[in-house]
């Protein structure tokens, strides 16, 4: 028997491993003290569990510790990444390049610039949400500071060819910050490979704990960033603030972990989501696949069922934890944003599911959640005139509806 409620939501967030539980224990109770206390014993304990965090983190991403800055989170690593560099290199040039399917951390710092009279292009994406490196070469014009670029997509889960985007980048003499939150512990991610001069992570998307996110900086050739957070001058004068000892050695103990368990781990995610999408699509007809079908992280299904709400087949599957495609607002229900820039029409976009599957799913919960989906898709397909109607072979299309 299957226990409920199942968790297939871990691109929102994952469970805390219970390793990295054991790990930060003792830096809430015996080693409690201030980092950047340095005259006596409590804080040297604590500067060095950090100091071996930022190790352990960069690591990960092919990096030293002295280029990690802790933050709050991604959407802070983010913001300091291009408001900084914004900031700092403003009389190089106002232009900002970036993709219209990031994420808002992302979008919404690009038009605060904006305000401020800075010039942003936001790319567009092929029908599988990929990036076309050659887009990114005619959008740089000699005023371009920053290309920002996510590594992996949170919603359809499309990994873009972040090197040769990287290489075009600084063969033209930009600045490349990636937002590596989805990627960094799922799928191999190496900043000297994709040549970046920033990159933004977050712990609680790789079994770590939440509100702890980090910005690594490239120190050689030297990055400089003008900081958001003024204060007593911690992290280098890049971000003021008490260091989070607790999270942040949460943080390095997940991405050691990662790091280690990163491809088996990859390969049985990937394994129990092929399985999942099979179990579905063979026994509903009607189910397409949004985000590319080989360039995706392991973890990510999104599908979209045709002629059911995705918001409806939601509250069909209340337990299981998914999220639906479409971002709910109390006035408005918008289809996402990034499932209109892949070109899928409305409808589709409304009736769009994310699974995502990680560390801790087993293949019960994958073979439950599969059934409860077919049983969940076929009952309120039933209760659809629309979908009667294509049974019935009349072309949706061609009637021509009138508004009363």
């Amino acid at each position: 028997m299957v226990k409920t409620p199942i968790y297939m939501d871990y691109q929102a967030t994952t469970p805390l491993d219970p390793r990295v539980l054991e790990a930060m224990l003792p830096y809430f109770t015996a080693h409690f003290g201030n980092a950047a206390s340095r005259s006596h014993v409590f804080g040297w304990q604590a500067e060095e569990a950090s100091e071996k965090a930022r190790e352990q983190v960069a690591s990960l991403i092919g990096g030293s510790g002295r280029e990690i800055i802790w933050t709050s989170g991604a959407t802070e690593s983010i913001n300091l990444a291009i408001k900084g560099i914004a900031n700092f290199y403003a009389d190089r040039g106002k232009h900002i390049v970036t993709c219209k399917t990031e994420h808002p951390a992302t979008l919404d710092t690009c038009k605060r610039l904006e305000r401020s009279g800075w010039e942003v292009t936001y790319l567009d994406v092929d029908r599988t949400g990929r990036l076309d490196p050659e887009a990114v070469r005619e959008a740089i014009t000699d005023k371009t500071v920053l290309v920002s670029i996510m590594a992996a997509n949170n919603e359809i889960g499309t990994i873009h060819p972040i090197n040769e985007i990287g290489e075009i980048v600084k063969e033209k003499g930009a600045f490349f910050h990636v937002d590596a939150v989805q990627a960094a512990g799922k799928i191999p991610f190496d900043v000297n490979a994709c040549k970046a001069d920033l990159v933004s992570l977050s712990a609680h998307k790789m079994y770590g704990p939440k509100g702890v996110g980090a910005l690594w900086i490239r120190r050689r050739p030297r990055v400089r960033l003008t900081p958001i957070i003024d204060g007593g001058g911690h992290e280098r004068g890049m971000r003021s603030g008490t260091i989070n000892v607790p999270g942040v050695v949460g943080f390095g103990a997940a991405a050691e972990i990662a790091q280690k368990e990163l491809p088996e781990e990859a390969e049985r995610i990937l394994r129990l989501r092929k399985r999942l999408h099979e179990k579905i699509v063979s026994r509903l007809e009607d189910v397409y696949l949004n985000g590319h079908p080989e360039h995706r992280i392991p973890g990510n299904l999104n599908l979209s069922f045709a002629y059911v709400e995705g918001e409806g087949l939601m509250m069909a599957l209340k337990e299981v934890a998914l999220s639906s495609g479409s971002a709910c607002t109390s006035a408005s229900l918008e289809p996402s944003h990034v499932l209109r820039a892949c070109g899928v029409s409305e409808d589709l976009a409304h009736s769009s599911i994310r699974f995502g599957l990680g560390r801790f799913t087993t293949e019960e919960e994958v073979d439950y959640v599969a059934d409860r989906v077919v049983e969940a898709v076929t009952r309120l397909r039933e209760m659809s005139p629309l979908y009667e109607m294509v049974k019935e072979g009349i072309d949706l299309k061609s009637i021509a509806w009138t508004a009363h």
